[in-house]
């Protein structure tokens, strides 16, 4: 490797920076694991710069249903808009890198479309790190929803919308000659280089990525990839809503933000390109603590993923006793083990006003709970 590029320090010193190879393949899977930013989602679609949420460093991918795993993908990611997106990395000394490496990756892929279920992602992803439900709320923005979000992993996975990125420190010609040919012909599969050029000198590193693969007609067909996201309102909202399941889950909603208003509770509305999503929070001493949720695919959130983080809900009595309110609702029936997460009930239950009430008595309780808590 030769190359070289010039810092200009604050106080006008210019130090040149040498190109220098990384010292081994786990460094960089580490700087990766650490730095997703590195995966350069502002040159992969620049209209939406693609944010990453890992979800495994090592993932396994099994070539049979319900089979152990056969191989081991270095990373996997998703974007914000669900996608996911698998990553290998090779060092430029390592020969596997010319051929190999684009069947390995393929192998993947197919099987992984196949034997991934999402639930399986989810779990690894919940269990390999400490907050997951702030993770998610950092990709996706606030009043977001967490279901609907795992919901478009699965269905982008039976489309084989999918994004396989090869990342190294130098993308040979004849890697990069495969990759613009597949990204051409396989739609919607993404297929993208990611090379980092790694520069040293006088104790200082930078790093430079580059995005390789994106030819012009790929882009047009491919239409960058991603939907656009927006800013949901209550009218887009509502819109929204109407023209996905009608004007029952229409009228629910309007009596369900009726009910937030009410309590004084603040809307938070989310970001998101496909679906709208919107959380009812309560700000407090303890700061925010969401307490219902609502998405325009008809869903109505139980946020027991986020009262679990600040008490009194951290207790799992408590979450368990909400649970059970929850079940007296008529036509309502949630198995014990959604009380660390979010699940959803459709709004469409909620149209007889007993069961309505029946709610909004259980959320009133909640909100009296938490200000016990904190001496509101």
């Amino acid at each position: 490797m030769s190359g070289h590029i010039f810092n200009i320090q604050d106080d006008g010193r210019l130090v040149e920076m040498n190109e220098e190879a990384f010292s081994n393949e786990d460094l960089f899977q580490e700087l990766l694991e650490k730095y997703p930013d590195l995966l350069a989602g502002d040159q992969i679609d620049s209209a939406s710069p693609r944010r990453w949420l890992l979800i495994k460093r090592e993932m396994g991918v099994p070539a049979e249903e319900s089979g152990g795993d056969r191989w081991s993908l270095d990373h996997l990611f998703l974007d914000q808009d669900a996608i996911p997106t698998l990553v290998e990395v090779k060092r430029s000394s390592d020969t596997r890198i010319r051929r190999e490496v684009v069947g390995q990756m393929l192998d993947y892929a197919a099987n992984a479309v196949v034997y991934w279920p999402v639930e399986k992602m989810r779990a690894e992803f919940e269990g390999s790190c400490d907050n997951p439900n702030e993770q998610l709320a950092t990709l996706l923005g606030e009043g977001a929803d967490p279901e609907v979000f795992w919901q478009q992993v699965k269905t982008n996975l039976q489309a084989k919308k999918i994004r396989l990125l090869f990342v190294a420190d130098v993308i040979p010609p004849e890697l990069r000659r495969i990759v613009e040919f597949l990204n051409d012909i396989t739609d919607p599969t993404e297929v993208l280089a990611v090379e980092i050029r790694h520069y040293v000198g006088q104790g200082m590193k930078t790093l430079v990525p580059r995005v390789i693969g994106q030819t012009a007609e790929a882009e047009g067909r491919k239409g960058g990839g991603s939907r656009p996201s927006r800013q949901w309102d209550e009218g887009l909202f509502m819109q929204d809503l109407r023209e996905r399941c009608g004007e029952t889950e229409v009228a629910v909603a309007v009596e369900i933000l009726a009910w937030v208003t009410r309590q004084s509770l603040r809307v938070a509305w989310g970001k998101g390109g496909q679906y709208g999503a919107l959380s009812a929070n309560l700000d407090g001493p303890s700061g925010r603590q969401v307490i219902i949720g609502m998405g325009t695919s008809g869903n109505l959130s139980i946020p027991f993923g986020h009262l679990r983080q600040k008490p009194p809900f951290s207790d799992e009595t408590k979450r368990r006793e909400l649970l059970r309110r929850i079940n007296e609702v008529p036509g309502v029936q949630m198995a014990g083990d959604l009380i660390d997460r979010l699940p959803n009930l459709s709004l469409s239950l909620f149209q007889d006003r007993i069961a309505l009430e029946k709610l909004f008595g259980i959320l009133d309780w909640v909100i009296r709970e938490i200000k016990a808590c904190e001496g509101v």
